[in-house]
């Protein structure tokens, strides 16, 4: 499959791209662990259909030590009892706040209480940029049609 623009070739899709980069560096510097970032990359990606963040984010996971047990799991966190209850709290806001156009009310209030009661003021913001920020990746590269598979984990920093 041939991408159908290169999102580095281009110079305004890689100017795009590049501030996309920077966007991610506010929550990957935060105290937001940076496992339950992954998960809620891959949760979104999954719903998304992106299957090049898809497989970014899982290949990331695991050589940061995710155990393949969770990466198969994600998808169908709800019946799983690997995941935390703060995790569980991330992966909920991740979907509702992914699936904004299939529910009427968005994130919502339970949803909102689990999350606050797992995390705190600057990790909660660090979980909204999380999800706003991979939802935009993965309109972009399935707009693009960038194709997955070939990622190796550390490749873009």
């Amino acid at each position: 499959m041939e991408p159908r623009v290169s999102l580095f070739g281009n110079e305004i899709a890689g100017k795009f791209v590049k501030r996309l980069i920077a966007l991610g560096h506010v929550f990957e510097e935060s105290s937001l662990p940076r496992a339950t970032q992954e998960l809620v990359k891959i949760r979104a990606s999954q719903i998304n259909g992106c299957a090049y963040c898809t497989d970014m984010h899982t290949k990331d996971a695991a050589h940061a030590g995710e155990t393949h047990q969770r990466l198969h799991l994600i998808a169908t966190w709800r019946e799983a009892t690997v995941f935390t209850e703060a995790e569980r709290a991330a992966l909920a806001l991740a979907e509702e706040g992914t699936r904004l156009a299939d529910a009427h009310e968005g994130v919502s209030d339970e949803t909102w209480e689990q999350v606050r009661k797992h995390y705190d003021d600057d990790q909660i913001a660090a979980l909204i940029a999380v999800v706003a920020t991979i939802n935009a990746w993965n309109r972009v590269n399935v707009i693009a049609r960038t194709p997955a598979g070939d990622y190796v984990p550390g490749q873009w920093g």
